[in-house]
């Protein structure tokens, strides 16, 4: 499993996410997600990595992305007039798209290693 394909994965479905719900505010959005996968990048690499090794679980995963919630800044959609309410559902939101993506992409990984071992 490659790291950046899980991060190109990621961060597309970061800003699809985003645009679904401020296509008025991409320009705003896309930084902001750029931001937090830079922020995020090196940890988030070492817990995919981890995770595929079978050294932490889906849910170890969890807690330790979502210990990540500070991070997620969102600067420029506050700077835009987004209230801090939908902000921080926003932020869940985030969360659980970096988690279930790359969970998602572990396990596909370990089901066609799996699948090419058994053959």
């Amino acid at each position: 499993m490659d790291f950046k394909d899980v991060l190109k994965e990621i961060k597309g479905n970061l800003l699809s996410l985003m645009g679904s719900k401020f296509d008025d505010l991409k320009a705003e959005s896309k930084k902001d997600v750029q931001d937090f996968l830079n922020a995020s990048k090196e940890k988030l690499e070492r817990w995919t990595t981890l995770l595929a090794a079978g050294n932490l679980t889906p849910d170890d995963y969890k807690w330790l992305v979502e210990s990540q919630k500070d991070l997620v800044v969102l600067k420029g959609l506050y700077a835009a007039g987004v209230s801090k309410i939908k902000l921080g559902h926003l932020k869940n939101s985030i969360l659980d798209t970096v988690i279930n993506t790359a969970i998602g992409l572990v396990l596909k990984t370990d089901e066609n290693t799996e699948d090419t071992q058994a053959s």
